[in-house]
């Protein structure tokens, strides 16, 4: 197994005493499987994968465990210290971020930043991070890569920065890629060719997937499993075959039944 997570618990601490984000989270992750986490606004989803990058805020409180095994044996995140958590983003587990303007840094050019990573992960000259990292962007289909490497983060659309994003976090040849909601801040006609895109490339580096989202049109088309997740714990889950003909939580119910559907009659679409 290439990630195992047990009981993990996120609380934070507030003004109006400690919320609950995470209660007992249990997830197992094997090399090349794609696995799907869905739920509402403030389920806990994105605090889960937050938690195992070492990326929550400073309130926050984490128990459990989460083993990565990597080529020089199995790594326990919760409560890894920065040196031990620094060799692993981006090398071992990379994640693509919700809204890439947030996630890029606005005052460094793109070159920047991918040279960064490679240079620092991979131990790249930067006359050969460079080359790598127009050869990256060529992979996500950004035009003019070249020229375009040059580019600061406002200079591209919200569908060219999710790219920029994509390539940046599978520079490196991760072991995982997290996925957290990254077509929810696009065009509904640029979602599905960044989607097919991420299908692409972990087909090419055989990277497994942690796709954190709402959406359930999402999970179908990229996950093998599905966890359900509500108000911090996994309420249901399994192939997403057997989960979509058969659901057996109510919530879960509820959340296919909010899928559009073209076969659903005109009436009863709009009842819902």
């Amino acid at each position: 197994m290439l990630l195992d997570v047990c009981d993990l618990k996120v609380s934070f601490d507030t003004p109006d005493g400690v919320v609950e984000a995470v209660r007992g989270l249990d997830l197992s992750l094997a090399a090349g499987e794609s696995v799907g986490i869905v739920g509402e606004s403030g389920s806990g989803k994105s605090q889960s994968v937050l938690a195992l990058m070492g990326l929550l805020a400073d309130n926050a409180r984490v128990s459990g465990s989460a083993r990565l095994v990597s080529g020089q044996g199995p790594v326990e995140l919760i409560g890894a210290g920065s040196r031990v958590l620094n060799r692993v983003r981006g090398a071992k587990i990379a994640m693509i971020f919700q809204d890439p303007m947030t996630a890029l840094n606005p005052h460094l050019r793109i070159s920047t930043q991918m040279i960064e990573v490679l240079t620092r992960h991979r131990g790249l000259s930067r006359r050969a991070a460079r080359v790598a990292a127009v050869e990256m962007l060529e992979a996500v289909r950004i035009p003019d890569a070249g020229r375009r490497i040059r580019y600061y983060p406002h200079q591209f659309s919200g569908g060219m920065r999710q790219r920029v994003m994509i390539a940046m976090s599978l520079a490196c040849e991760p072991d995982i890629l997290i996925a957290d909601e990254p077509t929810t801040a696009l065009d509904v006609t640029v979602q599905a060719d960044i989607l097919d895109l991420i299908g692409e490339m972990r087909a090419r580096t055989n990277t497994a997937l942690l796709m954190i989202t709402h959406d359930l049109g999402v999970v179908a088309g990229q996950c093998e499993r599905v966890l359900v997740m509500r108000a911090g714990e996994i309420v249901e889950h399994g192939p997403i075959d057997s989960l979509f003909v058969r659901p057996q939580h109510d919530y879960t119910q509820a959340l296919l039944a909010a899928v559009p559907r073209l076969d659903t009659p005109r009436r009863a679409a709009a009842e819902r």
